[in-house]
C-alpha cells in the first residue's frame, strides 16, 4: 500500500457515480477537494462520517471545499446511501479499485485479530493544481467536518 502524501500530485483517475455519471479528477481542475473514502455504504461509522459531512456541507462549500465520496461498493449500494440520507455530494462506485488504489487507501487491515484486505478511512485534501494538502488518517467520524476545516 503506497498512500499519496502531502506534496504529491493526484494522478487523473475516473470512476462512475451512484448514478453512473463518469467523475473525472480533472471536473475539479481549479477547486478545492474533499475526497474521503470509507469502507462500506450503510454500516454505522460510515453513515456517521457521511452525515456529518452533508450536515456541514455549507460550512465546507463556504471554505470553498466539493467533496467526493469513495467506497467499494456498487452503483446500487452507492444511490440507495445517498438517497437514504439525502446526501448532495456524489459518491464513487470504485468495485474495481482504480481510485483506491491510485491514492493508495486499499490495503492489510486488521479488525477484531483477524487480517483481511480492506479500506482504510482516509481523506484527502487537494488543492485546485491537484496536488495533495493535507492528509487526515485518523478520521473522527462524527466530527470530520470540523477536522477538514480546521
Amino acid at each position: 500500500m503506497n498512500m499519496l502524501k502531502v506534496g504529491d500530485k493526484v494522478p487523473e483517475f475516473s470512476a462512475k457515480d451512484q448514478d453512473g455519471n463518469t467523475i473525472n479528477l480533472s471536473d475539479y481542475k481549479g477547486k478545492k477537494l474533499v475526497v474521503f473514502f470509507y469502507p462500506k455504504a450503510n454500516t454505522p461509522g460510515c453513515t456517521v462520517e457521511a452525515c456529518n459531512l452533508r450536515d456541514n456541507y455549507k460550512a465546507l462549500q463556504d471554505a470553498g471545499y466539493e467533496l467526493l465520496g469513495v467506497s467499494a461498493d456498487s452503483q446500487k449500494k452507492q444511490a440507495n446511501f445517498k438517497k437514504k440520507f439525502s446526501f448532495p455530494f456524489p459518491l464513487l462506485a470504485d468495485e474495481n479499485h482504480t481510485v483506491l488504489e491510485t491514492f493508495g487507501v486499499w490495503g492489510p487491515k486488521k479488525f477484531m485479530g483477524r487480517e483481511f484486505d480492506g479500506i482504510h478511512r482516509t481523506t484527502f485534501l487537494i488543492n485546485g493544481d491537484g496536488m495533495v494538502e493535507r492528509v487526515i488518517e485518523k478520521v473522527k467520524t462524527k466530527d470530520h467536518a470540523a477536522q477538514i476545516l480546521d
